[in-house]
C-alpha cells in the first residue's frame, strides 16, 4: 500500500505534452508517469486531489478497468483547499469491504482541536476506509493534516492520535490491521510535531526514519511530513494482524527531471515522493 500526495491534483491540460505558457503544467504524459508508480501498488491513498476530477478520471483510465476509486467530497472553506481524500486500488487485489466514512469530532466533547467555523473539527477530515485483501481485512485511514502555525497542528495530531487508538472501542467490526497513511505535515522522531501525534502509542513503519519524502531539502533541511503508521498494541487489545515486510519511497526525479526545475516537476508530477509499505496476508 502506498500514499502520495499528488500536488493540485485537479486538472490538467488535454494533450500528450503541453506546450511553454500553457496550463496547467501538468498533462497526459505527466498522469501516464503517474500512474506507472500507482499500478505498482494494490491500494494508494492520494492526498491533494482536487473538486476537479479530470486528472483523477485520466489516471483511473491509464489504470485500467481493474481499477477503482472511493473519495470524499470536496472540503469546503480556505483550509479546506478545495481537496478531497480518495484511495484507487487494484480490483484483483483488493476490495472495500463495508466501511468509508469520516473521522468528525463530537462538537459537545472536550477536544484539543481549534474552536472555528461550525464548531471544533479537522481542517481536512480524516477519510477511513476498510479492505479485503485475501482472507486479511484492514481499514486505512488517510489524512491531510492542516499546515500552519505548530500549536494548531500539534492540536490536530494529538487528537488524531486519540481518535485511532479508541477506534476498536467504537468499532469493533473494522479494528484489525487499522493504518494511518497520508501528509502528516510533522518532522522527525523528536520533533514536537512527531510526539504530539505518536503520544497515543501509534507508531510509524519500519524502515521509513530516513527515507526522503519530498524533492525539496536533503540531509538535515528534508521534511518529513508522510507517515505511515500503526498501532501494534492498542489499548483495547492487538490491532496489527499482518505481517510487515518492507517500506520505502521512490524518488522519481531522475527519471522525469531532466531539463526542468524541481518547482516544474512538483507541479507536473509532485512535490512528494510516494510513500509504501508492504505486508504478507499469509
Amino acid at each position: 500500500m502506498a500514499t502520495w500526495n499528488l500536488r493540485a491534483f485537479g486538472g490538467l491540460t488535454e494533450r500528450w505534452r503541453a506546450e511553454d505558457g500553457e496550463s496547467p503544467l501538468r498533462d497526459l504524459f505527466d498522469v501516464r508517469c503517474i500512474a506507472e508508480v500507482v499500478s505498482r501498488f494494490d491500494v494508494a491513498a492520494l492526498q491533494e486531489v482536487r473538486g476537479n476530477l479530470t486528472a483523477l478520471r485520466t489516471l483511473l483510465a491509464a489504470l485500467g478497468p481493474d481499477w477503482a476509486a472511493v473519495m470524499t467530497d470536496v472540503t469546503r472553506g480556505r483550509r479546506g483547499n478545495d481537496e478531497r481524500m480518495a484511495f484507487v486500488f487494484d480490483l484483483r487485489r483488493v476490495r472495500p469491504s463495508g466501511l468509508a466514512g469520516e473521522l468528525v469530532v463530537a462538537i459537545e466533547s472536550e477536544t484539543d482541536v481549534p474552536v472555528g467555523g461550525l464548531g471544533r473539527q479537522f481542517a481536512r477530515t480524516p477519510y477511513a476506509v476498510s479492505f479485503a485483501a485475501g482472507s486479511a481485512s484492514l481499514t486505512l485511514v488517510t489524512l491531510h493534516v492542516l499546515y500552519g502555525e505548530e500549536p494548531e497542528r500539534a492540536a490536530e495530531l494529538r487528537e488524531i492520535g486519540r481518535w485511532l487508538a479508541d477506534w476498536p472501542r467504537h468499532e469493533r467490526e473494522w479494528s484489525q490491521n487499522l493504518i494511518a497513511l497520508g501528509d502528516f505535515n510533522i518532522d522527525r522522531r523528536g520533533d514536537p510535531l512527531f510526539e504530539a501525534f505518536t503520544a497515543t502509542g501509534i507508531e510509524p513503519a519500519p524502515g521509513l526514519d530516513e527515507v526522503p519524502r519530498t524533492i525539496f531539502g536533503t540531509g538535515g533541511t528534508a521534511k518529513f511530513y508522510d507517515q505511515i503508521a500503526w498501532f501494534s498494541d492498542g489499548p483495547h487489545g492487538s490491532m496489527l494482524t499482518l505481517e510487515w515486510l518492507s517500506s520505502g519511497s521512490f524518488d522519481f526525479v531522475p527519471l522525469l527531471g531532466a531539463g526542468l526545475t524541481r518547482r516544474t516537476l512538483s507541479w507536473k508530477i509532485s512535490d512528494h515522493y510516494p510513500l509504501w509499505v508492504e505486508f504478507s496476508t499469509r
